[in-house]
């Protein structure tokens, strides 16, 4: 198994409250040098903070030398700024209100450069025009054209149209081309060859697709690409633009462990739960309702014991997580586990505060700041 128990042991377990959020700082500092290392430099590394939406893991990240980094929400943008990210882009197209919080968000932090993502002519004219309305010439705001990667979830398919709006962007007076942006969050196989076969297809079309932008005589300054899955592989290309945005890497979970055993990170993020029902033989009731994690992945497979040998779920409710394993007569009443989320993501946005464990200690709370939708903007 990739986890050792030791590391997720906890000496002060009493005082934290369950189900509780827990960060182990050294393992996420661990993960951050280990993303650089395989990225091949800080600078070439813009990680999603949607893993894990504090202020004080961006703070660690800079520290390590990575200024650049990619949010979801305005809310998200807003928690980087204050922490000091001058380098931001907002990997999502923006919509209704979220056009004039984006102003703001650029009138509020006039030394970051904020930038987000378009996939149709609609985009950049709603973009232009909530700028060109607010009066201030000072906003600068860069655009990125996202590309269909084939995960069908957003961006536009490469061929004419997706020329016509780079040109589109590249002509207005109010916004800034800034390059691409390439999400091949579909790019998930177990088997490492057939992943980089998929990756690098993809690649190679969004290759060619720049080097048409460039014959044209319009700049493409940057490429921002990458999901978890893909992420090692392009930092093979060596492209000097490539910016690599995985996120979940940054705390790792039971999923990305399991998925990708060949990546060399340690899940940091887990949640402190305990038992508060035994009365049945070989199972165990614990208090990590499925409020308490993660619950976009199916019932019986959002989370991992490391200190079990093995385990079945066999009820999840909002309040109650009820397992069966054979270690069951090792705990009583108050005992607590730790449990590896399968999807870290999600999973840190149940929580208000994380306990931060360092040394097997928990010493010190870290609030999650970007949980929120809203924080003055």
């Amino acid at each position: 198994m990739y986890w050792k128990p030791e590391v997720y042991r906890i000496e002060n377990a009493d005082s934290i409250f369950s189900p509780g959020l827990l960060i182990f700082s050294d393992l996420v500092e661990q993960n951050l040098v280990e993303m650089i290392r395989v990225a091949g430099g800080p600078e070439r590394l813009r990680p999603h903070c949607k893993t894990h939406k504090t202020q004080e893991v961006a703070k660690i990240a800079l520290q390590l030398g990575v200024t650049r980094h990619k949010c979801a929400t305005i809310a998200e943008a807003e928690m980087l700024a204050d922490a000091g990210v001058r380098d931001i882009l907002i990997a999502y197209q923006l919509v209704g209100p979220n056009l004039q919080r984006v102003v703001q968000l650029a009138q509020k932090y006039p030394n970051v450069e904020f930038t987000t993502l378009v996939d149709h002519p609609r985009a950049v004219t709603q973009l232009s025009r909530v700028i060109q309305e607010s009066g201030d010439s000072g906003i600068s705001i860069g655009v990125l054209v996202d590309l269909n990667s084939g995960m069908n979830r957003t961006g536009i398919s490469i061929g004419p149209q997706a020329i016509e709006l780079y040109e589109m962007v590249y002509s207005s007076d109010v916004i800034i081309a800034g390059g691409l942006h390439w999400y091949d969050g579909q790019n998930r196989q177990s088997d490492l060859l057939e992943r980089t076969g998929a990756v690098n297809a993809g690649w190679g079309q969004l290759i060619r697709f720049r080097d048409q932008l460039l014959l044209s005589g319009l700049p493409v300054p940057r490429i921002v690409a990458a999901g978890t899955g893909s992420f090692p592989i392009l930092a093979e290309h060596g492209e000097p633009n490539l910016e690599l945005s995985p996120g979940t890497t940054v705390f790792h979970d039971d999923d990305m462990a399991t998925r990708f055993p060949e990546m060399k990170f340690q899940p940091a993020l887990a949640i402190l739960t305990r038992v508060i029902s035994c009365n049945r033989a070989n199972e165990l009731t614990l208090d990590v309702g499925h409020k308490a994690c993660a619950a976009d992945q199916p019932a019986g497979e959002r989370l991992a014991f490391p200190e079990l040998s093995s385990v079945t779920e066999l009820m999840h409710s909002e309040e109650h997580l009820v397992i069966k394993t054979p270690d069951a007569d090792q705990f009583k009443i108050g005992d607590h586990l730790i449990a590896i989320p399968r999807h870290a993501c999600p999973a840190s946005a149940v929580y208000q505060f994380a306990n931060v464990i360092v040394d097997g200690r928990a010493v010190d709370r870290w609030e999650i700041v970007g949980r929120d939708r809203v924080l003055t903007i």
